[in-house]
């Protein structure tokens, strides 16, 4: 009982620090990356702390220091590693098979981050973030065309089908959804059925606006 106890508060422990980490990752950025469900609303760290984190956050010295072209890069690759929950290998990869297609790099860049199956399901509104998105995945609750997927990078392609496996429309989490979704549209490559708890690939997500700076995230990569 009491060694029960004491990994619960362990737990407990990592979990508030991993959140606090999360928050401090968004406020030295200085960008809402929605990272946590509580992103969309006052409660969301880089709201309530509008500053970056430290000692030294609301002072000038450490505020609004002027950054180079190359820490300019950085930080805008930063902020793609860390929205889109990737490693730095992870994003060389995309921006690699995006320089081996015909046409913008950057538009393609764009595209294949779009196209992964943990950034479809936060885009249906199935997940508040790209984090719970791969939870789902994960644990084996997603399917894609009537097949378990467990891979959150899983490129969809148009036609796809996304959709909960019939056993976990009884979880909470799932249950939520059905209320959180009765007036969110989905963007216009995808179609969202509410009533099924289904997602379509209609089309490529091409022209898109990119969330960041993504010229500084290529010329971060080309040299």
């Amino acid at each position: 009982m009491v060694r029960d106890r004491q990994n619960l508060a362990a737990s407990k422990f990592l979990y508030l620090i991993m959140i606090k980490a999360k928050e401090k990752k968004e406020r030295a950025l200085g960008e809402r990356l929605h990272l946590k469900g509580r992103c969309l609303t006052a409660k969301c760290a880089a709201v309530r702390k509008p500053y970056k984190p430290g000692v030294h956050g609301q002072s000038r010295k450490g505020g609004n220091r002027t950054l180079s072209e190359f820490g300019r890069q950085i930080k805008e690759k930063q902020k793609f590693k860390v929205s889109y929950g990737l490693t730095e290998k992870n994003l060389k990869n995309i921006f690699e098979a995006a320089l081996k297609t015909k046409g913008s790099t950057a538009a393609k860049l764009i595209e294949l981050l779009e196209r992964r199956l943990d950034n479809a399901i936060f885009r249906l509104g199935f997940s508040v973030s790209r984090q719970s998105a791969r939870q789902l995945i994960n644990h084996g609750h997603i399917f894609v065309n009537k097949s378990r997927v467990r891979s959150p990078g899983f490129l969809l392609k148009k036609g796809d089908i996304i959709a909960f496996r019939s056993e976990s429309k009884d979880i909470k989490v799932v249950k939520d959804i059905v209320d959180s979704i009765k007036k969110y549209e989905a963007p216009e490559w995808l179609i969202l059925d509410k009533e099924k708890l289904e997602g379509r690939v209609i089309k490529e997500p091409n022209d898109l606006t990119p969330p960041f700076e993504v010229s500084l995230l290529i010329e971060s990569f080309s040299k």
